[in-house]
């Protein structure tokens, strides 16, 4: 699973994806999540919230939380979504620093995945974004990926430039800059993690418009599964057969 920084801050404070949101709120989300569910999940650290010691910290927070995997960027903070405007990138210096200190957090006894994630392609050139993350490499990253890129092309370079046993993320957002790729696709070119991060937030956002629009008419929302299925959903079957065992016989 993939929690996304801009779905967290859309849907807990309401707010675009543009540094609003702070470390301890994507703490709780992400707390909140890995209690949820027993598969593995990245969570979206940003730029770490500050420097190479706060990267650090909040890779040992996203460890202690449950994640399995952490993505810190080279955005300057506070950042915005990597397919939005009047973004910039750090120094390749302190870009570096980060991702070292975040390394030295999993090796210190942080059991978590380092993705390191590189926005220079649309700040400065593809060439840059593969320099830092090439480098991401070197300083002891476990993934690596490189936000909006905007051509096959571009992906193809990327899947080259980064050693091969290194995995390399793809990032599927619709409308976004990077062009949409089936899964076969995506591992022709030498991928091996592909994020959907907006999908899911999409289709609900189109849901509950539509939903309201019907409600303001006085009409039921045509879509409405049975009040038994959304029970089943959200666990109450299951609830009420473990509660069964501590009921007096």
């Amino acid at each position: 699973m993939f929690m996304s920084g801009f779905c967290v801050s859309a849907t807990q404070i309401g707010e675009p994806d543009a540094g609003l949101i702070s470390y301890g709120e994507m703490l709780d989300t992400g707390r909140r999540i890995c209690a949820a569910t027993r598969l593995p999940v990245i969570g979206d650290g940003d730029t770490g919230y500050g420097n190479a010691m706060n990267a650090k910290r909040t890779v040992r927070g996203y460890t202690q939380a449950g994640f399995a995997g952490v993505l810190i960027e080279d955005q300057q903070h506070p950042k915005q979504c990597g397919h939005m405007r009047t973004r910039a990138v750090v120094s390749r210096e302190e870009a570096v620093a980060r991702i070292r200190a975040a390394c030295d957090a999993r090796d210190e006894g942080a059991d978590i995945c380092i993705l390191a994630r590189s926005d220079a392609r649309s700040v400065i050139s593809l060439d840059e974004a593969l320099w830092r993350v090439k480098a991401f490499a070197d300083a002891g990253a476990d993934a690596v990926f490189v936000d909006a890129l905007t051509s096959r092309e571009d992906m193809k370079a990327l899947c080259r430039a980064v050693p091969q046993q290194l995995p390399k993320m793809a990032n599927m957002l619709e409308g976004g800059s990077t062009p949409m790729c089936s899964p076969a696709e995506l591992q022709d070119m030498g991928f091996k993690i592909c994020a959907y991060p907006l999908s899911l937030l999409g289709v609900s956002m189109l849901a509950m418009e539509k939903a309201l629009d019907s409600l303001s008419t006085g009409t039921i929302p045509a879509d409405v599964p049975s009040f038994a299925h959304i029970q089943n959903r959200v666990g109450f079957d299951s609830y009420y057969a473990e509660e069964s065992r501590y009921k007096a016989q």
